[in-house]
């Protein structure tokens, strides 16, 4: 197949999940347990973080999901059920301050998206963070003008695993869905692409998922990103 296009997932698969996202979920919840370390550590085990691992659960609402449903969640464990929307954006702001101090990259990010780029790919990225989360993350490493094509879970396209950012990106791209490649590092990033019927689901192993955990469902699965080349 003449591939024209790669969809990519940003946390786990452009960054590194656990050394990015853990210290910004412990800052998060220490806030909202109101220093209290016991609920702090409850807001994080319920939603898929193993403290005996010190990683989070592939799958699990803090590796897959988008900051509202994690607003939500947080919202009944700590009896507030009216305060989601607060919740959400005061997440929102955690995250946007904390994401630009923790971003970690993948090994070889910036000279894998060029080496793809100068092969005439368009570049997407399509994430359960928000829009802006896209650009805070990732602007301190130079690649934010690889991609073409930008996807947060408020961007209007859904969220996944459904479709519509895939679809987004075939649009944005004049491609057709058999000629995208989408990467990620969790079951939702390649069910969202079977759900759109992409031309090649690739896993990978730099987020919350054992290659177990992907092999039933990619077509292949990589150690991180920089093996992609060598695949296409």
């Amino acid at each position: 197949m003449n591939y024209r296009g790669i969809l990519f997932d940003k946390d786990g698969t452009l960054l590194d999940f656990n050394r990015t996202w853990l210290p910004i979920y412990l800052h998060a919840a220490r806030e909202f347990a109101d220093s209290d370390p016991a609920l702090a550590a409850e807001l994080l085990s319920c939603n898929g973080f193993d403290p005996a691992r010190n990683r989070f659960q592939g799958g699990s609402l803090l590796a897959a999901g988008n900051n509202h449903q994690i607003a939500a969640a947080w919202a009944l464990q700590l009896r507030q059920p009216q305060q989601v929307d607060s919740i959400s954006l005061r997440l929102n702001e955690i995250f946007r301050v904390q994401g630009a101090k923790q971003a970690t990259a993948v090994a070889g990010l910036a000279p894998t998206l060029r080496h793809l780029k100068d092969c005439g790919y368009r570049l997407g990225v399509a994430t359960a963070d928000s829009h802006q989360g896209i650009i805070n993350t990732l602007q301190a490493f130079d690649v934010l003008d690889d991609f073409d094509f930008l996807a947060g879970y408020d961007s209007g396209h859904g969220v996944k695993p459904e479709a519509g950012m895939v679809l987004a990106f075939c649009r944005h791209s004049g491609l057709s869905s058999e000629q995208v490649v989408v990467v990620g590092d969790n079951r939702h990033d390649i069910e969202m692409g079977r759900n759109a019927n992409a031309g090649l689901c690739v896993g990978v192993l730099t987020g919350t998922s054992e290659r177990a955990d992907l092999e039933t469902i990619a077509d292949i699965v990589i150690d991180d990103i920089s093996q992609l080349p060598a695949h296409l």
